[in-house]
Formats: C-alpha cells, structure tokens, sequence
C-alpha cells in the first residue's frame, strides 16, 4: 500500500498582527452601488448572491448611488449623523468615567455606530430588540430615552433603574423595545425567534430584532435560531455584527474566512444580506427592506453587517496585545460619522460649521448627564443602590420569608 500525504488541520490566523500592517483584501468588497436589490417577497434562495457580494450606497465621493440608496430624505440623514455623533460621544466620557472609577466597566461601539442608530430609525414603537453590550446606539437614537437614566445605570447609583443587579452596559428598557441584555451571547437570537413567534401566534403587528457578533455565529443557539426562524417563518430581523474580532479571536476562528456568515442563512432557507457597515445610508435601506419581509408574513431576514470594532472590546481589553494598533485608520469602509456627514455636506444639508457645534453640543449633553448622575452617587463613592433593593422586583407577592428578613435588615440598619 502505497503512503499518503499526511493529514493536516488547517489552523485560521488573522491577516494582521502586532507590528505588521493587516491585509484587508480577506473582505471582498463591492463597488458602491453594484449590488441588486431585489423585491421584498423574493425567496431567500434568490438573495444567495446577496450572501457574498457586500450592498453600499454611498461611493467614495459621499454620493448615494445605486438600486439600494434610500429616497432623499436629508432631515432624517441629519437625525441619524446627530444620534451617531452623541453616541460617540457618551461612548467617550463613559470610558473616561471607567478609568475614573465611577462605574466598574463599559463597552464601547466605537466604528459601529450607524449601524444601531440607523436600524433603530426603522423599528416602530412597539418592536422589540434583543441586544448584544454594543447596541447602545438602539437606545441612543430614541428621544424619549435619556442620558441621565443610561448614566446611572452605568453607575449602579440610586437611580439606577436595574437597581445594580445588571453589568454595566447590561441595559433593560421595555418602554424602549430593548430587552434584558445577557452577557451570554448568541441567547439573543433565539430570544428574538421566540418573541417574534409570539407575536404572529397572538396575531399582532409587532416585529423582533435580534442582535450577535460574529464570534457567537459558533454557537449552538445561533443555529437553533434559524432553525426555528425558517420552519415557522418568525417575523423577525437576524443581525450579526462582524466586527471582525470576538473579544482578541479573529473572525475566522467562528467560520468566516472562506465563505460568509450571512451564507449560513441562506443555507436554511432564510433570505440574507452582506451590508457595508458603515455606510448609513445601506444600513437604513436594508433595515428598510428585512423589516417589510417580517411585517409582511414572508419571513426572517439574516444580516451581516460588515463593521470594524475600533476601540478595545472592553475596558479590561488591550487590542494592542493581538492586533496593528493602527488597523481602524486602515480599515476599507472608513468611518461611519465622517462617511455620512461627507455625504450630507455634499448635498448642502450639513458644514463643517454645524459638525463642529454638534459635536461641542452632543459633548455638553453628555457631561451634563454625568454630573447629574453623580449627584445620586457611582462606584467611586459606594453610593449605590441600597440592601432593600434586594427584596424588591422578585416576586410579585413577597413571601412572608423576605418580608421578615427585610424588616430585620431595616431593624439594625
């Protein structure tokens, strides 16, 4: 018997590390504007293209181009560059307010930023979304949630609307549609399959929204997810973020070198788009038109919206440590902010003048919002929410158990 070549596993390593510029030619892009775009009712096998190719609107010259540039609507593009901008900027002073020990720990969607503000343009009151630690935007684009109560929630203070009992970054908003965040990932999705199902099974108009990395992509209950979506055909928008990196491993450890993570849906028989990221004017477009499909009884939508995490993936990570410390100012897709206010600056409905007040504007609301928060207290002062809150918001009828101990506790506090 003659001898074979050995057996060998093929181990991915990502295409940039400490030192050595990264190689972006892994993404395979797409010109602005080349990619169809095809009805809402198509079958999900007729999106399988879609899968691979990557839709933008906006070209290298801030111009909306092609089959997916939304209609002009320059007073909502304004809305969206404001909600980014502040976004931005909370990001910023939380991660100061981090290292000042006021709160504990924080997460920033630095890069990220068009692509929750600008989904949330297009989910209707009522919706709900299950989101990862990075979707702050989601709240951040609403103006009926404001900077205070994000604040001291990061500051388990006695505002603190979770009472202390969530992570930092853990946000829980009903009113707002934002449901519990779970430090586990991947549960998002199958959270949202399950909520959507509800939905259609009380007959409702309510839609769900379900959000992961692509690092979660390899867990089992991404796929139980799709399962479950394709069988019962939840009215419900699958996102993946990949940001490239799931906390320091690189993007393809989960599966996404030789093929795509937006492939996987169509291999369910679920219909799926590549988007540009950072692009806001693809992102409103292909919230548009996954939205439609779940209102509409067709059915859910996968997207894999390709981003670049900028910043660290927390305040205990240093990126540094496994990848080119400069790799954000060489990423392709460029920044979300400068993209869209090129574009709105373009079209005469932004300046430079305006950017700069903005920015100043968004700055102060932000500071503002903190040094309210500190009148009720941060980790840095230990005034945070007290020991009764332990009794409260557990049972709807309080054992009489706890109603003893809670009088004990009050009895020699």
């Amino acid at each position: 018997m003659s001898q074979g070549t050995s057996l060998r596993l093929h181990v991915p390593e990502p295409t940039g590390r400490p030192g050595h510029e990264t190689d972006f030619s892994y993404l395979h892009l797409s010109r602005a504007g080349e990619v169809r775009k095809p009805p809402v009712d198509a079958s999900p096998a007729d999106t399988s293209d879609l899968a691979y190719t990557l839709v933008r609107v906006l070209d290298d010259e801030g111009r909306a181009v092609g089959p997916w540039a939304p209609p002009a609507d320059p007073e909502l593009l304004r809305r969206g560059l404001r909600a980014m901008m502040k976004t931005r900027a909370f990001d910023a002073r939380m991660l100061i307010a981090q290292r000042q020990k006021k709160i504990s720990f924080y997460m920033q969607c630095l890069g990220e930023e068009a692509i929750a503000t600008g989904h949330a343009l297009v989910l209707q009151q009522g919706d709900m979304c299950f989101p990862t630690y990075r979707q702050q935007g989601l709240l951040l684009a609403r103006d009926d949630v404001t900077l205070l109560e994000l604040t001291c929630e990061l500051m388990s203070n006695e505002r603190d609307p979770l009472k202390g009992r969530q992570l930092p970054v853990c946000y829980s908003m009903k009113r707002a549609g934002f449901f519990s965040i779970s430090g586990n990932l991947a549960t998002q999705f199958i959270q949202a399959v399950g909520w959507g199902m509800a939905s259609a099974i009380k007959g409702d108009t309510r839609i769900a929204s379900g959000w992961i990395g692509d690092g979660a992509t390899a867990e089992s209950d991404f796929h139980t997810a799709l399962t479950f979506a394709h069988v019962y055909r939840a009215p419900v928008i699958l996102n993946v973020v990949n940001n490239q990196w799931a906390i320091s491993t690189f993007q393809a450890i989960a599966g996404g070198e030789a093929t795509t993570f937006a492939a996987r849906g169509v291999g369910c028989g679920i219909a799926s788009l590549r988007v540009d990221g950072n692009d806001f004017l693809a992102v409103l477009a292909a919230s548009r038109w996954a939205a439609e499909r779940a209102r509409s009884n067709l059915g859910p939508t996968l997207i894999e919206w390709v981003t670049y995490r900028a910043g660290a993936h927390s305040t205990s990570d240093d990126p540094s440590r496994y990848r080119p410390a400069d790799d954000w100012a060489h990423f392709p897709l460029g920044d979300p902010i400068a993209r869209l206010a090129q574009h709105l600056t373009a079209i005469g409905a932004w300046s430079q003048q305006e950017h700069a007040q903005t920015q100043a504007d968004m700055q102060a609301q932000v500071n503002a919002a903190v040094k309210e928060a500190e009148r009720f207290g941060s980790m840095a002062d230990g005034h945070v929410a007290g020991d009764a809150a332990l009794f409260e918001d557990v049972y709807k009828d309080m054992p009489e158990h706890l109603k003893r101990q809670r009088e004990q506790l009050a009895s020699e506090g």
